[in-house]
């Protein structure tokens, strides 16, 4: 049996290597997207090993039931010559009873760790359980909750690439259709965002992030400017009502001069029954006149809807916090959500047979074909397609994708074929290259790359612009008194010499 300060000395050297073990698994590189998930919660399991040992240390220092320091007593007292003899003799006696008891090192675990993280098996690469449509964690299985959504009373039926791109837009829903239904759907669609976050990104604590999110609901909630729950205002002539001084009224028929809504506002602030007729609401009002208390029997009970109100208030609160953690959900799937619609829209776009020879593809070599990020083999370096995979040497050609332009106002950036070359002249680059030349990006200076014959164009183009533009002093035509015409500059020499 491990003493205390065993104990003690094997938690803080398990620490110490769960540190170096979480350092060496964050500087490992991850080559693939599975790996990478892998990785997260292998340092999950480090992290919350690291944390127990911890709770387990800080138990032991405080000693609440004084071995500890008992130990330490027997150690530094008089007789710490006898102690040690004496433990010293139960550990021959445990070795004399288990000759063949082995003592394991710390270190073999960790060795351990670090095998099956730089040569992993098949069941280690496999740590995390996903279905065949997650894609080990790629994209989304929202099928049952896009079923449960179309079953609800009142809600649009939408296909199933729509809802992946609309489910988080809780706010459009009139209230009026968020019935019981529609929160187990709410309950459902978190319970299974949850389980997917977790599975690939179990580093986030994602319970705080919803508590979060609830409480912000709460305090915003009285405000009104949750997204979706608008505060419900009415007018105060409404819901409260504004009292009418009675003393100025003689009779009743005189009150029923002032109309329905007047009399029912007036009868709502004394807090008294606002229905009936006219005539009926004209004399319940007259009969309080100089009352210094009111006739229990004409006072409106409304205890009842009072609290159905408080109590859907509390239910439609209730809501709005399970929206507030779809909407946070959503933005942490954010990628997987968009990977997971183009991925919906690739596999609708192929034909039966393309699909099942894509099955079969995936259920005989998932190792390659599961994982995107896997390098292609691509040995004459060819562009990729849009499903990651080289395109055709043929159609590399075609486009004469093998020609390099280089364009040296562009910082000597190189284009790959002329379609891309002739269409960069238009493009930001090319224009910022001009424009800090301080030429203007102008159809004169199409296929020019070169600065030195950029600048030159430049400058011819000044001149001639120079010697095309109006000169008054020798175009400008002038008449003079005889009614000969010259020019501008002829009629003011001829003029201060005094011919004219």
């Amino acid at each position: 049996m491990e003493t205390i300060l065993e104990q003690q000395r094997r938690y803080h050297e398990e620490r110490e290597r769960l540190v170096d073990a979480m350092v060496k698994e964050m500087l490992h590189k991850k080559v693939t997207y599975r790996e990478g998930i892998n990785s997260d919660h292998r340092l999950k399991y480090l992290l919350d090993k690291y944390i127990d040992d911890t709770e387990r240390l800080v138990d032991l220092y405080e000693d609440k039931d004084g071995q500890r320091k008992l130990e330490v007593a027997s150690l530094t007292g008089p007789n710490e010559f006898n102690e040690f003899y004496n433990r010293l003799k139960q550990i021959k006696d445990f070795y004399r009873r288990h000759p063949n008891e082995i003592s394991v090192p710390m270190s073999v675990e960790f060795d351990e760790l670090a095998k099956a993280r730089e040569n992993p098996t098949e069941e280690m690469s496999n740590l995390v359980e996903f279905s065949d449509e997650e894609g080990y964690g790629k994209y989304l299985d929202l099928h049952e909750c896009y079923e449960k959504y179309i079953n609800l009373k009142g809600i649009e039926k939408v296909d199933y690439i729509t809802y992946l791109g609309m489910f988080d837009q809780l706010y459009d829903i009139p209230k009026e259709r968020k019935t019981g239904e529609y929160r187990r759907y709410l309950l459902n669609l978190i319970e299974y965002l949850s389980w997917f976050g977790q599975r690939i990104k179990p580093l986030m604590d994602l319970e705080s992030e919803l508590r979060k999110e609830s409480e912000a609901v709460m305090l915003q909630w009285e405000s009104g400017t949750v997204p979706g729950w608008p505060k419900e205002t009415g007018s105060a002539l409404a819901n409260v009502g504004a009292h009418l001084e009675l003393s100025a009224f003689s009779s009743w028929e005189e009150l029923a001069s002032l109309g329905l809504d007047r009399l029912k506002s007036a009868l709502m602030a004394l807090g008294l029954k606002c229905g009936g007729t006219l005539e009926e609401r004209a004399q319940r009002l007259f009969s309080t006149k100089g009352l210094t208390s009111l006739d229990p029997s004409l006072l409106a009970k409304n205890k009842a809807g009072k609290a159905s109100k408080e109590k859907e208030q509390l239910r439609h609160r209730d809501l709005a916090c399970l929206e507030a953690q779809v909407y946070r959900l959503a933005e942490l799937v954010s990628a997987q959500r968009a990977a997971t619609k183009e991925n919906v829209q690739r596999k609708q776009a192929r034909t039966d047979g393309e699909r099942d020879d894509s099955e079969n593809e995936e259920s005989d070599d998932e190792s390659i074909d599961d994982d995107a990020d896997d390098v292609p083999y691509n040995p004459k370096n060819l562009p990729l397609g849009w499903d990651g995979k080289p395109i055709p040497y043929w159609l590399y050609k075609l486009h004469g994708l093998n020609i390099s332009y280089n364009c040296e106002i562009c910082g000597n950036y190189i284009y790959k074929g002329p379609k891309a070359f002739q269409r960069h002249f238009a493009e930001w680059r090319h224009a910022h290259g001009m424009r800090c030349l301080g030429i203007p990006n102008t159809a004169h200076f199409a296929n020019v790359t070169q600065i030195e014959d950029a600048l030159a164009l430049w400058e011819k183009l000044k001149v001639q612009k120079q010697s095309e533009r109006w000169q008054p002093e020798t175009e400008e035509e002038y008449e003079d008194s005889q009614g000969n015409v010259v020019n501008r500059k002829t009629y003011e020499d001829l003029k201060r010499q005094g011919l004219l």
